[in-house]
């Protein structure tokens, strides 16, 4: 069998570890296409070298732009790459502009599409990753699940025949990387301890896009009553310039530039909390037992809510009480797996492949 997988974004890159790693200990064949959603070394390279992942067989180096000019460059250079490769599957993964362009390129060519990550559902169509999700989706040949809510979604939209629940491939690469750093303390900026302070990252276009409501996000993280380390995303920087938003204008807001993911990890594990807007971050909070207040008015990771342990924040209000809140005292369920969920995908695409 031989399996294609498209990726292009940090998240992506992360879900992509584990089963490149499935591949490598299987006589299947894998290919790895990049398209170069992003291209910077800090939010695509230094990943693949963090989580061994082997280096990508062809680059598409798109770079930024628009949605429609970004889509629209990947749609024209993934022809003659499925062209040349004829897959038995083109995997994608997620929600973002890669995952739909290697979709839309496969069934224009008539090859099988999986998707990994699929039925995630925020309801807000508003947000360009819903519309990728769904038309994915509703694409592809074979869906897998992340969890037993991914499945009803996909079950409520005629898909279940297509459907298989495999776990969550970010459970297993997040508990690996855990175990692996457990015993190394964070590099953490002076003014900054272990313990005594909260994670945040902000990239949304309905957090970054309009400066009356970024100004009042980096305000509401300057004023958290914690330390705040904020990972700060190319797209805050450039829209906080542009918007004349001073990042340091606050000794107790700490900006840094986004970690490698074992030291996303180490700063999480030491954390007292997380705030974010990032579908990714909410569950590894999670599963790294760390509160999260998510400054948005849904999550697709909707288990994440269950005792308390993410709490959606659209309007800011009391988010200094609610940025070092204690952990809940109830132990947490396992909706995302147990750690083995890229055997299941491989499992799955060979009983699907004819």
């Amino acid at each position: 069998m031989k399996v294609l997988s498209v990726v292009g974004a940090r998240p992506q890159f992360v879900k992509l570890a584990p089963i490149a790693e499935a591949f490598a200990g299987s006589s299947d064949e894998h290919v790895i296409v990049h398209t170069g959603q992003h291209y910077d070394a800090a939010m695509s390279d230094v990943f693949f070298a963090d989580l061994a992942i082997p280096a990508p067989d062809v680059h598409l180096g798109v770079g930024s732009g628009s949605h429609g000019v970004q889509t629209g460059t990947m749609l024209s250079a993934m022809d003659a790459v499925l062209d040349e490769h004829r897959p038995d599957w083109v995997l994608v993964y997620g929600d973002t502009n890669s995952t739909i362009a290697g979709a839309l390129s496969a069934v224009k060519m008539h090859l099988p599409v999986a998707h990994l990550e699929a039925g995630l559902r925020s309801f807000n169509r508003a947000m360009p990753e819903e519309h990728n999700r769904v038309l994915t989706d509703h694409a592809a040949d074979l869906l897998l699940a992340p969890t037993a809510v991914a499945m009803r979604h996909l079950a409520g939209e005629g898909l279940a025949a297509r459907s298989v629940l495999v776990g969550d491939v970010m459970t297993d690469v997040c508990f690996r990387v855990r175990d692996a750093v457990a015993s190394t303390a964070p590099d953490l900026p002076d003014g900054v301890r272990a313990g005594g302070y909260v994670v945040s990252t902000i990239h949304r276009a309905e957090n970054t896009d309009d400066p009356d409501r970024l100004r009042a996000i980096i305000s509401a993280l300057a004023n958290a009553g914690t330390p705040v380390l904020l990972l700060a995303h190319p797209r805050l920087i450039a829209r906080c310039a542009e918007f004349g938003i001073d990042l340091k204008a606050s000794a107790t807001l700490h900006t840094a530039a986004p970690l490698p993911y074992p030291q996303m990890v180490q700063a999480v594990t030491h954390s007292v909390g997380v705030i974010t807007d990032s579908g990714g971050l909410q569950k590894e909070a999670f599963l790294l037992g760390r509160p999260c207040t998510t400054l948005r008015t849904e999550t697709e990771w909707v288990e994440t809510l269950t005792d308390g342990w993410n709490v959606l924040l659209p309007g800011l209000e009391g988010l200094a009480d609610l940025a070092a809140r204690p952990a809940p005292s109830a132990a947490r369920s396992s909706p995302y797996g147990d750690g083995h969920a890229a055997s299941a995908v491989l499992d799955a695409l060979r009983a699907a492949h004819v």
